[in-house]
């Protein structure tokens, strides 16, 4: 099939369009887009800068994709934006690629969700099926790691990383990082244990889910940091685990600090 292109779409003739691409009314495609097989444009979106949008993508009305950066540094490099395949990005989203400080490249995952008004900053890289809830907005040079989840109007700041399966609560304000699977809700952000309804939803097992939870005690409650993480890194339970204690020796930004209010306590876990 042929690409389904609105006579009032703008279009650069340089721009590179796969098959079945559709581009609604008033739409703007820059000269340095490439629009892969099955990518819908809606009316009034513009798609711009050098960006790659993946198959099956769709991006609806007045969402900015690819404009230079909100970076005073940029000098108009000819830095990147990509965009994996089956990704939304609805009504007023803004994703913008990245700077020559930064590494030069904007990457979004696959199967992503960036629900309105959201924003993706200069030099982030987005993993797969993460959700940006409504007016979420990222801060350059962040990292959000596959299946992560942010409430509607999160904030994140610059270099914070969020890790894979976790979940901020609306409104949270993050300026350190999130470990993977767990939950951070508040002004600023706090973590309040394992994301259990999520794990549960993912298919993680009970005996995971427990790991977790002990493992959260451990580091984030009883005693010191460091000799809780030592602690749960020696006894290793399972890969969920594992993967927690890479995460927190990694950070460089400092990891969000537990909150002094118990949440709910689920003894099924």
């Amino acid at each position: 099939m042929s690409e389904k292109i609105h006579p009032l779409a703008q279009i650069d003739r340089r721009a590179r369009l796969g098959p079945d691409v559709s581009i609604g009314a008033f739409a703007i495609v820059g000269p340095d887009v490439e629009l892969d097989s099955g990518a819908i444009v809606h009316p009034h979106a513009i798609v711009d800068g050098n960006t790659t949008i993946g198959p099956d993508c769709e991006i609806f009305p007045f969402a900015a994709v690819g404009l230079r950066p909100q970076d005073k540094k940029y000098d108009g490099s000819k830095t990147r934006l990509i965009v994996g395949a089956k990704t939304i990005i609805r009504e007023g989203a803004t994703l913008q690629p990245g700077t020559v400080q930064g590494g030069g490249v904007t990457r979004v995952g696959g199967g992503c969700l960036v629900m309105a008004y959201a924003h993706v900053a200069h030099d982030c890289s987005i993993g797969d099926r993460v959700i940006l809830a409504n007016a979420t907005q990222i801060a350059g040079h962040c990292t959000i790691e596959d299946d992560a989840i942010l409430g509607g109007v999160t904030t994140v700041h610059q270099f914070v990383r969020i890790g894979h399966r976790a979940i901020t609560g609306a409104s949270s304000r993050v300026v350190k990082d999130v470990p993977p699977y767990f939950l951070a809700d508040g002004h600023p952000a706090r973590l309040f244990g394992p994301n259990t309804v999520g794990l549960r939803r993912a298919g993680i097992s009970s005996e995971a889910r427990l790991a977790l939870k002990r493992a959260y005690k451990d580091i984030f409650v009883r005693g010191s940091f460091r000799a809780g993480l030592d602690q749960v890194e020696a006894r290793a339970e399972t890969d969920e685990v594992k993967e927690v204690c890479a995460f927190l020796r990694a950070s460089q930004r400092g990891v969000t600090p537990a909150s002094r209010r118990r949440a709910k306590e689920d003894d099924e876990g």
